[in-house]
């Protein structure tokens, strides 16, 4: 996986919660699909830790390929 790979997996998710959302704002969301919001969501944020881990260790003269997805609940964790 390559950061181009990762970004565009940013991007799809990004339309994807942009979709769900704006049923959220009219119509409202059922369970299924605020579960799936939840996950996006989770999904995105997993997404982007793995880029900022990927572009840190190129920074560094690192293998970016060694960078992995961490788990949710330690990315949901992080302070912003």
């Amino acid at each position: 996986m390559t950061d181009h790979d990762v970004i565009e997996h940013i991007d799809e998710l990004v339309r994807e919660e942009k979709e769900l959302r704006a049923r959220a704002a009219g119509d409202g969301l059922g369970d299924e699909d605020k579960a799936r919001l939840t996950l996006v969501e989770e999904r995105l944020d997993q997404c982007w830790d793995l880029l900022r881990q990927r572009r840190a260790r190129e920074e560094f003269g690192e293998n970016a390929d060694t960078a992995t997805p961490r788990p949710v609940d330690e990315v949901e964790s992080y302070r912003q």
